[in-house]
């Protein structure tokens, strides 16, 4: 670096819950654990040991495949996201759903499916009816997966090997191909290696007693060959009229052979006689490249050869004597235009030069499949320019197409969608093309059923069309919020949480995106705060059968209020008859038109009048009757035709029946009474009628009516209620009307008095029975924690033998089980339902939200992204059908739970591309960098931007074929300003070398000063959607549930969509006003502020130091200038400490020296790394990602005396992302650690973490461990990562996954996701875990599930 001066210039679970709940109800001081996470936060010195989980998953989908994953009469999809899978389906709306998202802990590289759900039945149980995933992958194995319905995820059934990990250039593993019976898979790599595989199954062997002796697995066959001499672009298998005793299976391939220009169809196969693949024969026809090969179904033989601006169906049932049946052009085609078919395509007339072209121009586009798929073009222009020959990017078939009428739909890469069907008759095959739509270029294209089709885009938002009367329809948008090139951490205003602006997307699809943590919630409507004391909260319908509710009843500490449900909630308390003066316990809907109140005097029947609810009794006073307890009442429940009520001294259970007298007058009436030896704490009864079996899908409420064999049927099941006791148990009690009392079974908590642990904290607060892939028991302690228990059944029945009317004598297998337990807060957890049905999903209130899946394995839950709630319940009304009311902050809240949102994400279209965001705290607005605008003045401009409705408040426009590059905001005196670099070129800053182009560029300070806050500027509200060159469209939009109709030549505009008028950017663009600016050689890549009164600037490969004379921002000066070898594409600060990021030679420390004016190098990074970002933890420490998918911490060596001039730092550890980091932010999160009854302030913890976004769409924090937290969590890891539920699905090596491209001896950063599947598993499976030793290679030592549970969930809960 050269410098210069410049003065111009079982008993074991048992135990662990023991454990557990004497921690968690003691009112002791934080633990050891709890206090190295509070040590490691206050700041001093950094840490050496970190953890890093992903908060979001990536949404750029690269993959997808169809099948039947879950049963075999219900389609389902695949997702793969680069390092993860996710599983959706497609509802009646048209709105994608999530089913379950896992990582991969690889790079899926292609992915198939094995239909055998109609082969071999009785061989494998657990797969039988279901279709198998493929996945081939960077583990260098090709996988197969199926998915498990109890563990509600995709489990590997299969890894066979072809290569070792990595997928160097010519080792198996780039795309494969499935043949048409699912008995063979092609596999190749990028060049010269290809293989077929021959995949079949063994079944279980079982002994005498029906145990299985040996399980059943995957055999198969590898047939290699490494002599293709070039590059596969495309490959599918053909059924051709060979002779299988001679050469089967039969595999075409587009290769481009080393040296040439062209591509060919080859056609290899696996000869019988020597077990070898031998090329059988090529076929090359003259025009444009050939890009890809497909059979097309049903008719054998013939396959579609996709070319750079044609397509070509060709006969190849004789592999050695291919010809050429049928040319569709569409070179020509302009918008309106059909494309031409022709009959033949020999001796067309083509240009000679047109393949040349095309696969240079497939090369300079980024489509050159010797590039590395995971990479996305971002550097380079916004507005590439198209090709000549328009190419087909996506394509699929329709799914249990008609018998002899196969179709195909593609997707052109200007947008255009059509649709080819093939027709065989006596005249032979025919074509039939049909353009069906206009919209943005997709890739991948899925094919669903119903006429559904899943289009997803590379760099926006996806689509769900839907295919009618010859046109694609839009039906909703598929969040992508990929790639994310910049985010910036704000508070979420009023509501105690962070969330994270983001510039997300390329033009035309840029947006900005809010995206908080948790479950999604839209805010409706917030009362005034009014509300204080509600102990109560519910809403009932006025019928079982009513589709919305009625009545919203608030208890108060002495009093009751009921409102009425609909446009005004307005006070109808006299009209229902309930008691007013008294707080309700409990309340609901005993018999259509009958409300129950009960209190803690009695119970109270109520017939509301017609002035309550349309349908009530017309009388004056509604009809009321009570009954009277001799003691009072602690707790009650109301459920159909019952009423269960619990008093405390003495410990007695009551059940009541209502029965009609005569017209209008009702008789309460009790049925039993027992008297217990515990009191009862809580009392629950199923609101679904019991005796309905539930069915044995995946899915909740809507899927499961779809699904006709999966219907309920109706089983002789008791009645029954479920009862928290202060023994501490939970119970389950027969409600029979005709039986006596019965205790069904029973869940013992146990509690260790020995650790001095209250037995109150551990008496169940809220009970629930919850009935979905199998029945279970949820249970919330008052002391924070949250107990899963289920019971033992056999195999032909769903619930408990006791369960059952026939059964009489107690079974051991009324036991209940506790299988899982999680702390989840530090106040009583309640258990509110959001549906009236036993599988509905559960909002798990305690010092948060939570929203627990009920049909997830053990205990599966996200936080809901709203305040700390004491109260909710669901409200269902015509204007708000899935409505949630919420008491927080002495307020109502109503909100909606939106409809199929998979991410919490809030888009703004901007236009162009959203480069770089800055968050201005004083003005609460968001500076935002765009480039590739298409207006005529600028293509590039900074905007403020009002971040709670996307309003743009101010401007500044770069000048004619200027781009902006960087953006800073700096504090030069009292006055704030914004520095900007640029470049004078569009051409890229940098040459393919890492060396600086010589190109010009500015540096601009733009004064802040003028910035108005939103509410100064409201006279803009009237504006448009960013975009400087469209006129139309909707802003601000937020995505995921809204339901338009597109018209097939439209550009995602629709007639529902609210248009504002255009603003007239000259008007305010005065609002951003430029101070002054310096030119330089080479374009500014980078800014920042540095000690408070400079500001360094990276042009080039030189990194200036400016300062203002008299901190005055209009006169700045250049006071030093350094050069490094290669481009400097970041730049960041930290006190003295500058870190600047080489292109090449990775991180650089530097120092300025006022005194004499002069840049000093001081370390550098010990390797050469390609630099996405770097950011400064303080001034020794540093965390950088590269451009290959790792992040890594530098920090300064000791202080070992060195006499070389320049020093190397030390890599304290490095992680593999899998996923290209652009963006590091450095934050700090404060949450409430849940250890305990105490509230002292000093729970509330806050610690230096890092952000990381990444080109896939994906988030990653890291956060800082202590050396006993890191050692213990790393023997968890190992276990984890060998034990069959929680490795790796590829069958790869977790470790080496991780430290891929990490040199040896660097230790690696934790991998949270693979340790949060600890948090998955049930108590027994989590102690086997841990008493594997086997996966440890240092000496085994003993570990506590308690131990571990209580530090994972203080790392989940404060990622959450």
């Amino acid at each position: 670096m050269e410098s210069s001066a410049s003065g111009d210039g079982p008993s074991a679970t048992t135990a662990a819950v023991a454990a557990a709940a004497a921690v968690a109800s003691s009112s002791s001081g934080p633990s050891t654990s709890a206090s190295a996470f509070s040590a490691g936060v206050s700041g001093g010195a950094s840490a050496t040991h970190y953890l890093a989980k992903r908060v979001l998953h990536g949404s750029a989908v690269q993959h997808v495949a169809r099948g039947h994953f879950r049963s075999e009469h219900l389609w389902e999809f695949v997702l793969c996201k680069g390092t993860s899978l996710e599983l959706v389906v497609v509802g009646e709306d048209g709105v994608l759903q999530s089913i379950c998202e896992q990582n991969t802990f690889g790079i899926v590289k292609d992915v198939g499916v094995l239909d055998w759900r109609f082969k071999h039945f009785g061989i494998w149980p657990e797969i039988e009816g279901k279709e198998i995933l493929v996945l081939l992958s960077d583990s260098g194995k090709l996988s197969l997966l199926y998915f498990c319905c109890q563990m509600h995820r995709f489990i590997p059934i299969g890894n066979i090997e072809l290569s070792k990990p990595g997928n160097m250039r010519d080792q198996l593993g780039r795309i494969l191909a499935i043949d048409h019976d699912s008995a063979w898979v092609a596999i190749s790599a990028y060049e010269d290696a290809f293989a077929v595989v021959r995949v079949g199954r063994t079944q279980h062997v079982y002994g005498p007693n029906k145990e299985i002796v040996e399980k059943a697995k995957i055999v198969h066959a590898v047939y290699k060959t490494s002599d293709i001499r070039g590059t596969v672009w495309s490959m599918c298998f053909m059924r051709t009229r060979c002779s299988m005793d001679e050469y089967y299976p039969v595999v075409a391939m587009i290769i481009n052979r080393k040296g040439s220009d062209a591509n060919d169809l080859s056609m290899y196969a696996l000869a019988a006689n020597d077990g070898g693949i031998q090329y059988l024969s090529g076929y090359s026809e003259p025009g444009p490249l050939a890009l890809e090969i497909a059979e097309i179904p049903q008719l054998d033989g013939f396959g579609l050869l996709f070319r750079a601006g044609d397509i070509l169906i060709v006969d190849l049932r004789d592999p050695k004597d291919i010809c050429c049946t049928i040319r569709i052009s569409m070179t020509g085609s302009l918008v309106g235009e059909q494309i031409s078919v022709e009959d033949s395509c020999r001796g067309l007339d083509v240009d000679d030069d047109v393949a040349a072209c095309a696969l240079l121009e497939l090369r300079d586009s980024g489509n050159n499949i010797m590039m590395d798929d995971s990479c996305m073009a971002i550097d380079g222009a916004d507005n590439p320019g198209s090709m000549k020959s328009r190419v087909i990017c996506s394509w699929s078939w329709e799914p249990d197409a008609m018998r002899g009428q196969p179709r195909l739909i593609f997707c052109l890469d200007d947008g255009e969608f059509h649709i080819l069907e093939f027709n065989w008759d006596t005249e032979g095959l025919k074509v039939l093309p049909e353009r069906v739509h206009r919209g943005l270029p997709c890739k991948p294209l899925l094919w669903m059923d119903r006429g559904m089709i899943a289009g997803f885009v590379e760099m926006g938002d996806g689509m769900i069309l839907h295919l009618e009367h010859g046109r694609l329809v839009h039906r909703s948008t598929v969040q992508n919020v990929g790639p994310i090139l910049d985010l910036a951490i704000a508070d979420y205003h009023g509501e105690k949480q962070d969330q994270l602006f983001s510039c997300c997307g390329m033009c035309p699809e840029g947006s900005l995106r809010v995206i908080r943590n948790g479950v999604n919630v839209e805010k409706l409507l917030r009362t005034e705060p009014i509300y204080q004391g509600v102990t109560g909260l519910w809403t009932l319908r006025m019928k079982r059968t009513d589709t919305y509710h009625s009545f919203l009843v608030l208890a108060f500490v002495e009093e009751t209020r009921i409102l009425s449900v609909g446009l005004s909630f307005n006070d109808i308390s006299d009209a229902v008859g309930f008691q007013p003066e008294v707080c309700t316990l409990a309340c609901g809907l005993i018999a259509d038109g009958l409300l129950v109140q009960i209190h803690s005097k009695g119970v109270k029947l109520c017939l509301p009048t017609s002035h309550a609810h349309p349908e009530g009794a017309a009388l004056t006073s509604p009809v009321c009757v009570d009954w009277y307890p001799d003691v009072t009442i602690s707790v009650g429940a109301v459920g159909h035709d019952v009423v269960a009520v619990a008093t405390s001294n003495p410990c007695c259970l009551y059940i009541l029946r209502v029965r009609p007298l005569s017209s209008l007058q009702y008789e309460l009436y009790e049925t039993q009474h027992v008297q217990l030896q515990y009191e009862v704490s809580c009392i629950s009864i199923p609101e679904e009628d019991s005796r309905l079996r539930t069915s044995c899908s995946a899915f909740g409420g809507d899927f499961r009516k779809r699904e006709g064999n999966n219907s309920a049927a109706e089983v002789d099941v008791r009645m029954f209620a479920v009862i928290g006791t202060h023994k501490p148990s939970v119970e389950v009690i027969s409600l029979e009307p005709d039986e006596a009392f019965r205790l069904l079974s029973i869940g013992s908590i146990s509690v260790n008095n020995a650790l001095g642990a209250p037995v109150s904290g551990c008496i169940p607060e809220n009970v629930r029975f919850v009935a979905s892939e199998r029945f279970y028991i949820l249970a919330g302690l008052r002391n924070g924690m949250l107990l899963r228990f289920e019971s033992g059944t056999s195999k032909d029945q769903y619930l408990p033998g006791s369960f059952y009317k026939e059964s009489f004598a107690p079974s051991l297998s009324a036991l209940l089980q506790l299988v899982a337990i999680r702390h989840i807060g530090i106040t009583p957890v309640g258990l509110v339902p959001l549906h009236d049905s036993a599988n509905s999903d559960i909002i798990v209130l305690s010092d948060r939200s939570w929203l627990l899946y009920a049909s997830r394995h053990s205990l599966a839950y996200s936080s809901i992204s709203f305040l700390p709630a004491s109260h909710v319940t669901p409200v269902s009304s015509v204007d708000c059908p899935s409505g949630l009311l919420f008491v927080a902050e002495n307020c109502l809240h109503l909100v909606e739970m939106v409809h199929g949102k998979r991410l919490n994400a809030q888009k703004f279209s901007v236009g162009g591309t959203p480069r770089k965001v800055l968050y201005h705290s004083d003005s609460r607005t968001l500076l935002v960098m765009r480039t590739g605008l298409t207006g005529a003045s600028c293509s590039s401009d900074i905007v403020q931007i009002d971040p709670n409705n996307g309003i743009l408040l101010s401007r500044f426009k770069c000048e004619l074929g200027e781009t902006a590059k960087c953006i800073q905001i700096a504090k030069i005196g009292s006055e704030q300003v914004l520095i900007v670099g640029t470049s004078k070129s569009t051409d890229r800053p940098m040459m393919p070398n890492g060396e600086a182009e010589s190109i010009k560029g500015r540096l601009i300070v733009l004064s802040l000063d003028t910035l108005g806050s939103p509410h100064e500027c409201s006279s803009f509200i009237p504006t448009s959607n960013l975009s400087s060159s469209s006129h139309t469209g909707s802003f601000p939009e937020i995505v995921g549930y809204a339901n338009e109709d597109f018209s097939s030549n439209s550009m995602c505009s629709s007639p529902d969509d609210i248009c504002y008028n255009q603003i007239q950017f000259e008007q305010i663009a005065g609002h951003l006003r430029s101070l002054t600016h310096v030119t330089f050689t080479g374009a500014v890549l980078a800014v920042y502020p540095y000690l408070d009164r400079y500001v360094l600037a990276a042009a080039g490969n030189t990194l200036s130091v400016f300062g203002f004379v008299n901190e005055n921002p209009h006169r700045m000066k250049k006071y030093a200038v350094s050069r490094t070898r290669f481009t400097i594409t970041c730049l960041k600060t930290y006190g003295s400490q500058i870190a600047a990021g080489d292109c090449r030679d990775g991180v650089l420390f530097c120092s300025y020296h006022e005194n004499l004016r002069k840049l000093e190098l001081i370390y550098a990074d010990p390797a050469q790394r390609l630099v996405g970002d770097v950011v400064l933890l303080d001034c020794e420490t540093a965390v950088v990602s590269d451009r290959r998918g790792s992040i890594s911490v530098l920090s300064c060596p000791g202080l070992e005396v060195s006499e070389s001039p320049e020093k190397n730092l030390a890599v304290q550890c490095s992680f593999f992302m899998g996923e290209i980091a652009m963006s590091i932010q450095k934050a700090a999160f404060k949450y409430r650690l849940p250890i305990g009854d105490e509230t002292d302030p000093v729970l509330e913890s806050a610690y230096n973490c890092v952000v990381a976004s990444t080109l896939l769409g994906s988030v990653f924090v890291m956060i800082p461990l202590t050396s006993e937290e890191h050692q213990l969590l790393q023997d968890v890891q190992e276990r984890l990562s060998l034990h069959p539920l929680t490795a790796p699905i590829l069958g790869n090596d977790h470790a080496e996954f991780r430290r891929r491209g990490i040199p040896s001896g660097v230790p690696s950063i934790l991998d949270g996701d693979m340790l949060v599947q600890f948090l998955e598993l049930t108590s027994e499976q989590q102690q086997t875990v841990l008493d594997d030793g086997s996966s440890v290679k240092a000496p085994r030592r003993s570990i506590s599930v308690f131990q571990v549970m209580r530090m994972l969930e203080r790392v989940h809960y404060a990622l959450n």
